[in-house]
């Protein structure tokens, strides 16, 4: 079976990703260990880039290493899409008897990679790209396009969620893929980019603090 896989970067990261050993993820390798028999055609990984924060620094530097190692991946592609971010007031949880009952924050917003997502597993999907389309997300916004490439296509697609099986979406449930996949740990494990890998532009290194 030829099949696409479409990767939620962010949706990943904070699903089973973050605060584990196995950052440095060989997307092609994990794609063959979760889905074995099918053809990986394409992968498409979107996200965006990021800025450096107090608490992480050096996390564009990292980020920018990983999407390195992500493009030595001949059928991989990389869709970028912003962080926006501003000021707005929001209502405290717990306000004070006295006082003001709100505070001015800094909200972060990543925007464009599900609505690219979306775009892109319908379009491959119209083109018969693929005979299988494989979302790796558990974000309910996908649930839509998910159902109608699956029962108006007429397309199989799964779903791999990042997340804790007890944190599977319901809108994906309704959304009716045609199976799912649960990410877990011994597979991240097994899945992981040599050390040191080479591009055009040298060597690769998977960041010391990963």
């Amino acid at each position: 079976m030829i099949t696409n896989v479409y990767v939620d970067g962010f949706n990943l990261f904070y699903g089973c990703l973050k605060g584990s050993p196995y950052k440095w993820l060989d997307l092609d390798a994990l794609s063959r260990r979760l889905l074995p028999g099918h053809d990986i055609h394409r992968i498409r990984y979107f996200t965006a880039k990021v800025a450096a924060r107090p608490d992480d620094p050096d996390g564009p530097n990292k980020q920018h290493f990983y999407l390195r190692a992500l493009a030595t991946i001949p059928h991989l592609s990389i869709h970028l899409g912003r962080f926006q971010q501003k000021r707005v007031r929001m209502r405290l949880a717990c306000p004070p008897s006295r006082g003001p009952v709100t505070v001015e924050v800094i909200k972060t917003e990543e925007k464009g990679s599900d609505v690219n997502l979306a775009t892109y597993l319908l379009a491959d999907s119209f083109r018969g790209d693929c005979q299988v389309a494989v979302v790796v997300s558990n974000d309910a916004d996908l649930a839509e396009p998910i159902r109608m490439v699956c029962h108006e296509i007429g397309l199989r697609v799964g779903v791999v969620n990042p997340h804790g099986v007890h944190r599977r979406s319901a809108d994906l449930r309704a959304a009716a893929p045609t199976f799912f996949r649960q990410i877990r740990p011994s597979v991240l494990g097994t899945c992981q980019f040599p050390e040191k890998l080479e591009d055009s532009q040298g060597e690769i290194r998977r960041p010391a603090a990963w």
